[in-house]
């Protein structure tokens, strides 16, 4: 383990549906809580495992949603129960960073956080955890927020891009300049080509206090209006008080409530860490290993005849026989089957999933 602060803290965000890894991800059981590589490990074990190499696991805490509480105390029994926290609604990441900070800052208020999603992919993890290092020294000098950026490969459209200011802070680290969530293609591409922006990775790390008041700017006052008066709560009082005011809260991500909101302290590190998001069948493509036709394969009984650039994911022991099929997603999971356009994959995702649950019920979502 490495340098392994009382200080430091960590929030896994893993209450996501993960809709856009549909079929093989449902909202029943999303795509954070499964093996989906056949690691061994889930993606939430796996980030889990990450961040146990600079954080202690006492101070790792993963919001999720009460309804997969029960996946997280399953695959992380390490984890105090206390560390889980169980949202009542769905209301996008922004609230859970703000219920983790004031649970964190009630604890230690000198903690540094860094909040993580649960689905991502890191291939350079030595790389990882020393960014991560250099951002919560950095954060514990000064009144940041610091995000981490990767130098795109592709005109992605379904990451969120940073733009930077061009003038270098320290080494590699760049003050923010624009944030622009999922661009068209036509712009994903300028992006790309401009040299001037970064994909967003998701990963914010500031300290305890400061992310505090960055929050109170876009949300409303739930949980700081105990904060304010000094009132410390017990863990119980805590859950019933989040039962009663969380659904107040706006539906709002992270990344709009902290590079949405243009402020001096938003900071990006430029990373070559080896990332990629999870979160999209066409980026599991990019950051997969590919045979010499550029197909991925995720599974042991698939065999194909003149195909090149598709994905294949079936279930364990489903024989496949493909032919002909070029950029393609081939994915089965239960009682459905998808085979769509690898490039067009996102948009197609979302109108179906919607058509579906119309015509033939949630036991196909």
């Amino acid at each position: 383990m490495t340098g392994q602060n009382k200080d430091n803290y960590c929030v896994i965000l893993a209450g996501g549906r993960g809709r856009r890894l549909w079929p093989c991800s449902r909202e029943k059981h999303p795509k954070q809580f499964m093996d989906f590589f056949s690691t061994g490990r889930t993606l939430l074990q796996a980030t889990f495992d990450r961040m146990s190499r600079l954080i202690a696991p006492e101070n790792i805490y993963v919001c999720t949603n009460q309804e997969y509480a029960g996946f997280v105390k399953e695959q992380l029994p390490e984890l105090d129960k206390d560390n889980i926290l169980s949202e009542p609604i769905y209301r996008n990441t922004a609230p859970s960073v703000a219920w983790a900070t004031f649970r964190i800052l009630g604890l230690n208020e000198n903690a540094r956080i860094v909040v993580i999603p649960s689905d991502q992919a890191v291939f350079k993890e030595d790389v990882f955890v020393a960014n991560i290092q250099n951002g919560l020294e950095l954060v514990a000098r000064e009144d940041r927020v610091l995000t981490l950026g990767v130098v795109p490969t592709r005109p992605e459209t379904g990451y969120g891009y940073i733009q930077v200011d061009g003038e270098v802070e320290e080494e590699y680290i760049y003050k923010v300049k624009s944030f622009t969530e999922k661009p068209s293609l036509e712009f994903a591409r300028l992006f790309k080509d401009s040299g001037e922006f970064l994909w967003n990775a998701g990963i914010y790390v500031a300290n305890a206090k400061h992310m505090r008041m960055r929050l109170k700017q876009v949300l409303p006052s739930v949980f700081w209006k105990k904060d304010e008066v000094g009132e410390r709560i017990s863990l119980e009082e805590e859950k019933i008080y989040v039962e009663k005011n969380f659904p107040s809260y706006p539906n709002l991500s992270v990344d709009f409530a902290l590079l949405d909101n243009s402020n001096d302290d938003m900071y990006v590190m430029k990373c070559n860490f080896g990332w990629a998001d999870l979160g999209m069948w066409h980026s599991i493509y990019e950051s997969m290993k590919k045979s010499e036709e550029d197909n991925v394969v995720l599974g042991d009984k698939v065999v194909l005849e003149d195909c090149s650039r598709n994905i294949v994911k079936l279930p364990e022991g489903r024989l496949g026989i493909i032919h002909g099929l070029k950029d393609f997603i081939v994915a089965e999971e239960d009682n459905v089957l998808l085979i769509c356009k690898k490039e067009e994959s996102a948009a197609f995702i979302r109108k179906y999933i919607n058509d579906v649950r119309i015509k033939y019920g949630d036991d196909f979502v």
